[in-house]
């Protein structure tokens, strides 16, 4: 039994550790997108852009509060369907690393 424990919370352990390092190079490359869409986006914040912006939110305030809250659950809807794909990319790119 305590060769179990040790094993489990020694498991848990290095896979703690292995999310770390995954959370912490997701965290820079977020930094460094964000770094970059910054340099790139300096100085080119444009009126025409700005005023774009404005519209859609004014568009967004128009809005009745069931017509947002369709808009939003379909937004939901879509970010859950591209994480469900990119979900089963992964898996197969792992099933494929596996075989090899």
């Amino acid at each position: 039994m305590t060769n179990f424990l040790k094993k489990a919370f020694t498991d848990m352990a290095e896979s703690a550790k292995a999310q770390h390092e995954v959370d912490k190079a997701n965290f820079e490359a977020v930094k460094a997108e964000s770094k970059a869409n910054f340099e790139e986006n300096k100085f080119h914040n444009s009126y025409a852009k700005a005023k774009e912006n404005a519209k859609a939110s004014w568009e967004d305030a128009k809005l009745s509060p069931a017509e947002r809250q369709a808009k939003m659950q379909k937004e939901r809807e879509e970010q859950i369907a591209a994480s469900k794909k990119r979900t089963e990319e992964a898996n197969a790119r792992y099933n494929a690393a596996k075989k090899n």
